[in-house]
């Protein structure tokens, strides 16, 4: 197939290429975020998106609380561990209970909890990319709290424990995985990030972040993925969203 032929490849820190295709799958919708999805019909999502020659797989604890990742993971077990490129984040954590509440913890402790979740409900021994998931102000509310948090991600260790399990080769890559330029932009001027994945804010709507946050991280060898270039659906159909909310007129 055309997309698994081309590939865009990334040299990590510790050698090992990562092999991106031209478009990768987004996790989102087959954890039932936005709308019901059952098992079957979600399998047959990753099967023909397999089929169609993706080979980069993103994912979160945040969607659908762990359905995604457990819906990626039973999918991929049965591929080849080397032909595709799989990334989760860190960041949030899923307390049990009737509807298994989310909370942020940026900490060490929280980042190895939630990596070590993550891996068994993923079912794997390890994944390519691990992304902070939205340290951004716009998902904190308050200059106040993302301080907080950015905090318990640097001087609580939460940034040295994602370093700490790229030496140990669990996962190959570190860095970002946000809506706001910006949270890229203090990232790589502070820590020292593999790769971001940018999502909404690069678009044939958006181009704001092309002369600064891209040319940085050209410049400094950052690899970035573009999530949500069509921009949750403004860009492929009529009446669809921007921002998962309603288009402005």
């Amino acid at each position: 197939m055309a997309l698994a032929a081309d590939r865009r490849t990334f040299a990590t820190p510790l050698g090992r290429p990562l092999g991106f295709t031209r478009l990768g799958f987004g996790g989102v919708a087959v954890g039932s975020m936005f709308e019901p999805i059952g098992d079957a019909a979600a399998e047959a999502t990753l099967s023909a998106a397999w089929d169609a020659g993706l080979r980069y797989f993103d994912t979160a604890p945040l969607y659908g609380r762990g359905r995604s990742e457990r819906r990626i993971g039973r999918s991929l077990q049965a591929r080849p561990r080397d032909a595709f490129v799989l990334s989760t984040k860190v960041g949030r954590l899923l307390a049990p209970g009737g509807n298994v509440k989310v909370r942020f913890d940026y900490s060490r402790d929280g980042v190895r909890r939630s990596f070590d979740e993550s891996l068994a409900r993923l079912g794997l021994d390890r994944v390519d990319i691990l992304y902070v998931h939205d340290l951004e102000l716009p998902t904190h509310g308050s200059a106040g709290a993302l301080e907080a948090h950015w905090s318990d991600l640097t001087t609580g260790g939460g940034w040295r424990a994602l370093a700490e399990l790229r030496a140990a080769g669990v996962v190959d890559a570190i860095g970002l995985g946000v809506n706001d330029a910006a949270a890229c932009e203090q990232v790589l001027a502070e820590l020292d990030p593999d790769l971001f994945l940018l999502a909404g804010r690069y678009t044939l709507l958006e181009q704001a972040p092309l002369p600064g946050l891209l040319a940085a991280c050209e410049r400094r060898g950052v690899g970035v993925v573009i999530g949500g270039p069509f921009n949750s659906g403004v860009l492929v159909r009529p009446g669809g969203t921007f921002n998962y909310a309603a288009a402005p007129c």
